[in-house]
Formats: structure tokens, sequence, C-alpha cells
């Protein structure tokens, strides 16, 4: 039996979703050997399961969103770190109830790579989503040696508004170390960086953009990319069509000019997390997330474990807090049954609240359905 299941955002960590799980199944079967390896997309939670699989956790002090200081981690495991966007600029690291469209900067997850390449990092994983910035990855640039002048020779000020009284921009400081290292761009978004589809408009509402800032943030990151070109030629513009340059408000689009190579993010960790060899011996394969929907499909953890699992000829059941997947949609990726925990307890509060106590009983159920 393995268990790679993502977080139930809200409620239950991956390790919490696969501790539960585990003492399910083992209320039917109770010598049962299970794996398990909590599994993440590159959004947050992508630090926690790579320590779960065997990284050693390091936490150094970096700038928070609104430029406070706070304390991040990353994973190391030999020379391949994991570095997780969110950790230092994502927003739980907002007050509550707080939200700055215009103003959050990524300038700690800059300082969070360079403590990774001071690591020894040679392979640098860098997990991207739930941001709380809207910079193009400015910030995280300008801690790693770039720097962003307006007419006047001075700094530009924090954040994706800033940007709009861009004049220079010059990138001859970045760390030279970027160069020789294997360095991954992991999301589960493929957005450009700006236009309909880019992320102030695809994503800046989530973090408290109005209509008026999705504005001003889609023509301040288009301008932003216009200096870039002037700086470092035409590649710059393919950058920002790229896809995964939007991703987590822009910051990809400066990984991708520090010579990041995108990839889905729940391919890459995966691979970093050993999926592949732990798949070999499991007859029954459980995933999951908080919620199974339409979003599940392009990119999420589960459908990532699923066509992995297919592609082996392993079964795959699936459990979440909330299902809105019809039967034909889980079917072709992959899954063959799912257990909703609103299944189980109709009241959805409670199934937020009491997440782990439902969870261990629809585990054993799937116990008594797959194991008897």
């Amino acid at each position: 039996m393995l268990i790679a299941a993502d977080k139930f955002k809200g409620s239950l960590t991956a390790v919490q979703v696969a501790e539960r799980v585990t003492a399910g199944l083992r209320r039917v079967v109770p010598d049962l050997e299970v794996e398990a390896l909590p599994v993440a997309d590159g959004g947050d939670g992508t630090v926690a399961a790579a320590v779960a699989a065997g990284f050693e956790r390091r936490e150094v002090p970096v700038a928070g969103p609104l430029g406070q200081e706070t304390t991040a981690a990353f994973a190391v495991r030999g020379d391949t770190a994991v570095v997780e966007m969110a950790e230092a600029s994502g927003l739980q690291r907002l007050p509550a109830g707080v939200f700055a469209p215009l103003t959050a900067s990524t300038y700690g997850s800059g300082e969070l790579l360079r403590a990774a390449l001071d690591a020894g990092a040679r392979t640098i994983v860098f997990g991207v989503g739930g941001s709380a910035t809207t910079d193009g990855g400015a910030g995280m640039l300008s801690a790693l040696g770039a720097r962003f002048l307006d007419a006047d020779g001075e700094p530009v000020a924090p954040g994706g508004g800033g940007l709009a009284d861009l004049a220079s921009a010059d990138l001859s400081g970045l760390d030279p170390r970027f160069a020789s290292v294997e360095f991954i761009l992991a999301s589960d978004v493929d957005n450009p960086l700006t236009g309909p589809k880019g992320a102030p408009a695809v994503y800046g509402p989530q973090k408290g953009a109005s209509p008026d800032d999705v504005e001003a943030l889609d023509s301040a990151l288009a301008h932003y990319a216009k200096v870039l070109e002037e700086a470092v030629g035409a590649k710059a513009a393919g950058y920002a069509a790229s896809p995964g340059a939007g991703a987590a408000g822009g910051i990809g689009y400066g990984a991708l000019l520090l010579g990041a190579r995108f990839r889905p993010g729940i391919e890459v960790m995966l691979d970093v997390l050993g999926f592949a060899p732990a798949l070999e011996w499991a007859d029954l394969v459980i995933t999951g997330e908080g919620s199974l929907d339409e979003q599940t499909l392009h990119g999420k953890a589960p459908a990532g474990v699923a066509a992995a699992a297919r592609a082996k000829g392993k079964e795959v059941v699936a459990v979440c807090g909330r299902l809105a997947l019809p039967p034909e949609a889980l079917g072709r990726a992959g899954i063959r049954r799912v257990y909703p925990l609103t299944d189980a307890e109709p009241d959805i509060q409670r199934c937020i609240t009491e997440a782990g106590p439902i969870l261990e009983n629809v585990a054993e159920q799937i116990g008594r359905d797959f194991l008897v």
C-alpha cells in the first residue's frame, strides 16, 4: 500500500493525511505494510513533503512579502535543494486579513535561493505557488544582485505597482552561480506573464487586487518586460510569453531570466521524492487533496500521482474533503474510486475542523473495500 496524497488545505498537512489514512487502514489490517510518501505540486507544502521524504530542513531569516523579517525553510539532500517561494513570499506570511497586491515583494524568495546556493546546491527545485505577490520576480532578482531603477536612478518601490516607474534594469550583478546549477521551475500553472491569462488577471484577485489594481499590475508587468527586453535582448520578451512565466505572480518570469527550466510541479516532485521506486511494490495507491475539482486535472498532485501509477498498471483510489468531478473525468484521470469526507459527514464545517478523525473512518472503509 502506497499513500501519496497532498495536503487538505486548511485542515491537514500531507504528512497528517498519510498518518490518518494509515491509522484507518490498520483498523482493518493491523499489520498492513504501508509506505507513506506525502506529495506536493510545487506550491505551499513542498518543503514539508521533501523533509518527509528524507531531506534535511534548513531555516534562514528572510524578508517577508511586506519587508518584515521572517524565518523561512528550504530542504537539502546531497547537492539537491528544494526551495518553496511561499515559505518567504506566500499569502501565509501576510497578517490575517491583510493583502498587499501592489506592494508585496518576492525579495525574500531571492534570499532563500541564495541560501540554497550557499548550502552547496547544484540542483535547485524552485516550487512556486501560493504567493502574496505580483511583482514578476523583480524582488527576487533584486535580492540576487539585479538593479531596477527609476528615472532618477533610484531603486523602484517594492512590489508590482512600483514597476510602473521602472526606467532601467541592470542584471549584470546577478549571482553568477546560477550559470552552473540546474535550476528547475516547478509549478502547476502555465500562464504567461501578462494579458487575459496572465498573472494579474487570473490570480491578482486572489491576492486582494481590485479591477483597477489588476489593470495597473498588468500594465506595470508589461512595462517591466519591455525594459528588460532593452536590457538583455529579445529573450526577455520570449520568456514573458512562455508557459509558467505567470506562475506565483510572475516569479516564474524572474526564474526563467535566471536560466530556469519549467516543468510541471508534480512531475518534478515525484522524481525528487522517489515515487517510482516506492510505486514498484505497491498493490494499491491512495492519493488525494482537499478538493478534487477541475483544477485537479490540470497539474495538481492527485492527477500526477494517478497518471504515474496508471502507467505502471497500478490501481488508484483517492480521498478528499469534497468531490466536484464526475465519474467519467475521474476515470480518464486514472482514479478508480473517490472517498470524500462529505460522504461520511455531510456537515462541511465539521469536515474542515474534524478532518483527521473523519479521514480515519473513510480510510477504514477503503480497507474494507479493498483489503478484506
